[in-house]
């Protein structure tokens, strides 16, 4: 691990928390209104309550993995939280995962939304090219250095912000107000339970992203101090965010209405400011989706810049390397290639739905620390301590709990499918690390 000591500590509490508001707020809060709706059919009361439980069981999940994250500020993120409580096989498991599914495909989603996005001027054949371009340009600028890649993030972060803003003023200055917000619940013919469950699955992929900064915790100036700021910060700033955004939707456009909106942040923005206040919504998007991609990158790449440095991955050597600008060049180049590759698809649902169900068993996990942390470290150091232990962890694992069995159970046999793939891929990484610690102890 001697590169990682030389990785410079120049990241604050506002490029932390950017990386969280970053990398949540990108194609969700956009696009996934119209998922919401569709499930709800067409009632806008279930699919608001969504958003309230599936922003306090990520606020519940933030408060518990901010203590785990601060008491080891490790670079790597899960691998090193989970590698330390538990075991090095699991941790390496969650580091494969992240790095051969989680952040390549999340990375190639939203390549391929920008590529959609454009595609609608310029033709739909540009539209992987146009993907594949975006992930070549953030990966020669991640390059450049860890500052540079935060100072985007910071800019990205600020840019999607404003359109955010200007929609949630001005639709309740201009909308109607006429439209149902919270009543009635479900469509006819729609069960509660079932609603319920599916819908919270949409809103927590707009939620995904909040545990990024722990992967660069070992680049940070301070984070005993800056990690729970940037967590438990972030991810209220994005809570708040998110259910005004959507009362400001509903707002201007009804529900019954949304459901048939691909993209309702532009329709609604027509509506307000017509055409050209669409189009500049537009643009607010691409930034967002673009700013939260360069988040993705950024982090993936110091989990398998830790992988790489404990010697656990195929051409550790070259990938544990640092460039000139003391960043893993290598690493960066690794997701984006991968990420590259799934591009090919040109499916962002399946892409991301891929992603956010691989990474929750892991999440789970890494609630279970803090309870175990506490029982086998009863007297270590704590500068941050998660708020009403053990409730908050107790609901932050069931609430993981939930998540990974609705995909598994509740979620259509496609769904089935593509969790038991996800689950195969992972495993598959067990004989890669039995045969990397053997060819490592051989030397």
């Amino acid at each position: 691990m001697e590169n990682s000591k030389k990785m410079k500590n120049d990241l604050g509490v506002s490029a932390a928390m950017s990386i969280v508001v970053g990398c949540v707020i990108g194609a969700g809060v956009f696009f996934k209104p119209y998922a919401v709706y569709s499930v709800t059919g067409g009632a806008p009361g279930m699919g608001m309550l969504a958003w309230i439980i599936g922003g306090v069981a990520s606020l519940l999940g933030a408060l518990t993995f901010a203590e785990v994250a601060v008491m080891i500020p490790k670079s790597g993120g899960m691998v090193a939280y989970l590698g330390e409580v538990f075991d090095e096989k699991i941790g390496f498991l969650a580091g494969w995962m992240q790095t051969i599914i989680f952040y390549p495909a999340f990375l190639a989603g939203y390549g391929v939304t920008v590529g959609e996005e454009l595609a609608v001027y310029i033709g739909p054949q540009f539209k992987l090219p146009i993907a594949i371009a975006l992930i070549i340009i953030l990966v020669a600028v991640n390059t450049l250095g860890s500052k540079t890649a935060a100072n985007i993030q910071v800019v990205s972060t600020v840019c999607k912000l404003i359109p955010l803003f200007l929609l949630m003023i001005f639709g309740f200055i201009l909308g109607s107000g006429d439209n149902p917000i919270f009543t009635p619940m479900v469509g006819e013919g729609k069960s509660v339970g079932a609603v319920l469950g599916s819908t919270l699955l949409a809103v927590l992929f707009s939620f995904e992203g909040w545990t990024n900064v722990g992967a660069i915790a070992g680049e940070m100036k301070n984070p005993g101090k800056d990690m729970p700021l940037a967590i438990v910060g972030g991810v209220s700033i994005i809570m708040a965010i998110y259910f005004v955004i959507n009362m400001a939707y509903l707002w201007v456009i009804p529900a019954d209405q949304l459901m048939n909106i691909p993209s309702p942040a532009s329709a609604v923005a027509t509506a307000i400011f017509g055409p050209v206040g669409g189009t500049l919504i537009k643009v607010g998007i691409i930034i967002s989706v673009i700013g939260a991609a360069n988040g993705f990158l950024m982090s993936g790449s110091r989990v398998a810049f830790h992988l790489a440095a404990l010697g656990t991955l195929p051409c550790s050597k070259s990938l544990a390397k640092l460039n000139g600008n003391q960043v893993p060049s290598n690493s960066i180049i690794l997701i984006g290639v991968l990420a590259c590759i799934y591009s090919l698809s040109g499916e962002f649902n399946l892409l991301t739905d891929l992603a956010v169900f691989s990474c929750w068993i892991f999440y789970t996990l890494t609630f279970a620390c803090v309870i175990k942390l506490r029982k086998t470290r009863p007297d270590a150091e704590r500068k941050y301590k998660v708020p009403l232990y053990p409730i908050v962890p107790i609901l932050a694992i069931a609430s993981g709990l939930y998540v990974v069995a609705s995909q598994l159970f509740m979620s259509g046999t496609q769904a089935t499918i593509m969790s038991l793939c996800s689950i195969a891929i992972t495993l598959a990484g067990l004989p890669v690390y039995l045969i990397m610690m053997k060819k490592n102890n051989g030397k």
